[in-house]
């Protein structure tokens, strides 16, 4: 591989990565990066087998259809979950956590956790795969909200009420198909009960705004993954990265373009200033290309074999939600 040349990123400078593609990266990493922050979507969630919202047949929504929303967006609606929540009830079941297992891209994020230079995973999934993967709490930004932890929205006035709820209430609510479980919950603390999934009405958590700014000047590695970056606030944490800092985006298409975004990915080979890397294709395959040219690929697949196993005893221990808008029994994924 070839020699890199690195400056001092304390003083400002930033290192210059030797090639515009993984090994670069690799070596960067390797060599350089010590305040790592990715930035992470859907993508790296599809091949841990859930399923996406809206394909026809087999979506989440196509599996919904029998509460007849009005529209795909009402199962995250406030006004109409507090109208009908059984809609979203349904989908929590299908969706808690221990049902699937992280994938690569989860135990990557990891694994620079582990190695001491992750400085932030912010991600849009609501899935807490994350959790689920052993990155620590501390350096991980849930900015559209997951399953971690739960409150009450007030029915009186429609927005969340000052206290939480302890997530295994709402586990143990849920537990069984049908009504009875959650409306026990809502009549015992005097409103419904949901995991701190962010709902339109609903503001993003407060660390997403404390952190951003602190966690992107430090950033002397951004990696993107998975994600369309159309959703706004999150897609402007692109734009907070320093001048000249490398980013490498793993993803299906590229997306958030300079054209597109406020300092977005450049990825013209002929601009010499620039650093943006696009690796095209599933993340799953991106992410172990690039662990396999650090050296870390058996460590990787040694932790999604570890991961597949701990779901699946926790699926046969019968502590899992169970759910009938999806199948007639509980979720197994392996």
């Amino acid at each position: 591989m070839p020699a890199m040349i690195l400056e001092d990123h304390e003083q400002g400078e930033v290192g210059r990565l030797a090639s515009r593609d993984l090994d670069g990266i690799a070596q960067y990493i390797a060599d350089h990066a010590r305040q790592v922050v990715v930035l992470c979507g859907a993508g790296i969630s599809t091949s841990a087998g859930i399923p996406d919202f809206r394909s026809p047949g087999t979506g989440l929504y196509h599996n919904l259809q029998r509460f007849a929303l009005p529209e795909a967006e009402a199962i995250f609606d406030l006004t109409y979950f507090q109208k009908h929540p059984d809609a979203f009830y349904e989908l929590c079941r299908e969706m808690w956590p221990g049902n699937y297992a992280p994938t690569a891209c989860h135990y990557f994020i990891r694994l620079l956790s582990d190695k001491g230079i992750l400085q932030r995973c912010y991600t849009q999934n609501i899935d807490s795969l994350e959790h689920a993967a052993g990155i620590p709490f501390d350096l991980l930004v849930a900015a559209h909200g997951n399953f971690d932890a739960a409150h009450v929205v007030d029915d009186n006035v429609g927005l969340a009420s000052s206290y939480d709820v302890d997530i295994t209430e709402l586990q143990d609510a849920l537990h069984d198909p049908g009504d009875e479980g959650w409306q026990e919950l809502r009549e015992y603390h005097g409103g419904l009960v949901k995991p701190k999934i962010v709902f339109f009405g609903e503001d993003l958590p407060e660390r997403f705004f404390q952190l951003q700014k602190a966690d992107l000047a430090k950033c002397d590695l951004l990696i993107v993954m998975g994600t369309s970056l159309q959703v706004s606030p999150f897609n402007t944490l692109l734009s907070l990265t320093p001048e000249h800092v490398p980013r490498l985006l793993i993803n299906r298409e590229a997306v958030g373009s300079c054209e597109e975004l406020a300092n977005g990915f450049n990825f013209d080979q002929f601009d010499s200033d620039c650093q943006d890397v696009f690796y095209q294709g599933d993340c799953d395959a991106g992410i172990e290309s690039l662990a396999e040219r650090l050296g870390w690929l058996t460590d990787l697949r040694k932790l999604v074999a570890m991961g597949r196993q701990e779901a699946e005893e926790l699926q046969h221990s019968e502590k899992l939600p169970c759910h009938s808008a999806f199948t007639d029994e509980c979720h197994e994924t392996f």
